[in-house]
């Protein structure tokens, strides 16, 4: 694994939640779904596995469907690969379409509401906080069996979108090339010269969009203001240092890409294809954050969707989350049920005594302001 620098450690439970000040406001007006009988049951309109019945009469009517359109699932970010293919063998009978692997958080959207009304629509979503944020009108609420579970801190409370996976914001680098930053000024070094990328725009990309939140709150700012994070990539650009190559494990690979700013877990997978490849999360304040899932309102297998995000939120698949080194959402309950993989949790890594986590209002106003200042800033 790569070598992760950090100054204090998470212990069994879930830090990110417990600094979490999400707080987030009910975004529709839908009701807990009624206890269903699993027959003749609108799928689409579930919002809990009481609407089918029982977890056979969900799976029943998902296999009958027999396809599941997923978008934007990389299978070397945090262990979808393993996820993937985990639900191909336990439904055989349920095909995996994998649209887009590489594609931000805006793009899935975009590609709802190109292929509405067609069987290649998206069935489920993987979103940023600001993404999801900006369209819950797209979604359909669902509550899954262990909502409880989830801290509400990291769930819509209808369950428009739900926190599922999460990490620290962090720089990985070619340590064969380079030497490990210490702070944000050593990026702006002559050694640096045209290395420097972001995982996406951050206008789009949830990875991209908390890389400046970290420039933001190491430059001395506040999530309230993203303006420094932007001053800061402004200046990398001044200086020949920003690289506009969006990140993936091939670009890495290649050394094109050879210092990156993105998500620890993300980062920490590259040293599989790269054994000089170490990541760093700065001293000072860190930048954590989650990703989301939701179901399209408009699924073509609206069932499959439900079976799906029942599926990922179950013990066994937040253990694979955590085997691929992001801390799922579940984290807390499951270890003090004991049903975490104590093992895989003992090997997170050391994180910042001082984390931040952006509200809802700070993430709105801080899209807003990188849709207005981004492109004039990095040109």
């Amino acid at each position: 694994m790569a070598r992760i620098t950090r100054r204090a450690r998470i212990g069994a439970g879930i830090a990110l939640a417990a600094t979490a000040a999400l707080a987030l406001s009910a975004c529709s007006g839908a009701a807990d779904a009624s206890a269903g009988d699993g027959e003749g049951t609108d799928a689409a309109a579930a919002t809990s596995l009481a609407d089918f019945g029982t977890f056979a009469d969900l799976e029943a009517a998902a296999k009958a469907e027999g396809q599941l359109n997923v978008i934007a699932l990389p299978r070397d970010w945090a262990n979808y690969g393993e996820i993937l293919d985990l639900f191909a063998e336990r439904y055989p009978e349920i095909t995996i379409n994998e649209a887009s692997p590489d594609v931000s958080s805006a793009e899935e959207i975009q590609a709802a509401e190109t292929n509405k009304g067609l069987d290649t629509a998206p069935d489920v979503f993987d979103l940023g906080l600001t993404v999801a944020l900006q369209n819950t009108d797209v979604f359909a609420p669902y509550k899954v069996e262990t909502w409880d579970d989830i801290p509400d801190a990291l769930k819509e409370p209808t369950g428009l979108f739900v926190g599922d996976y999460g990490g620290y914001m962090s720089i990985g680098y070619d340590s064969s090339k380079y030497d490990a930053p210490t702070s944000l000024d050593d990026l702006k070094g002559a050694d640096y010269k045209g290395a420097v990328a972001l995982n996406g725009d951050p206008t789009q990309a949830g990875a991209a969009f908390a890389a400046v939140g970290l420039a933001t709150v190491q430059s001395d700012g506040t999530l309230d203001d993203f303006q420094p994070g932007i001053d800061f990539f402004s200046e990398l650009q001044k200086a020949g240092n920003l690289l506009k190559v969006d990140v993936t494990t091939a670009t890495v690979t290649s050394g094109e890409t050879p210092v990156v700013f993105d998500w620890d877990y993300l980062n920490a997978a590259h040293t599989a294809d790269n054994e000089n490849w170490e990541v760093v999360v700065l001293d000072g304040t860190g930048y954590a954050g989650y990703y989301n899932q939701a179901i399209n309102k408009d699924a073509p297998n609206p069932a499959a969707a439900r079976l799906w995000q029942e599926f990922l939120y179950s013990d066994e698949v937040q253990n694979l989350w955590l085997k691929g080194g992001a801390r799922p959402a579940r984290m807390e309950a499951m270890t003090e049920a004991g049903t975490i993989d104590a093992d895989l949790a003992a090997a997170l890594p050391e994180v910042p005594a001082e984390t931040v986590v952006p509200t809802e209002e700070q993430s709105t106003n801080a899209g807003t302001l990188l849709g207005e200042k981004w492109a004039a800033a990095v040109q």
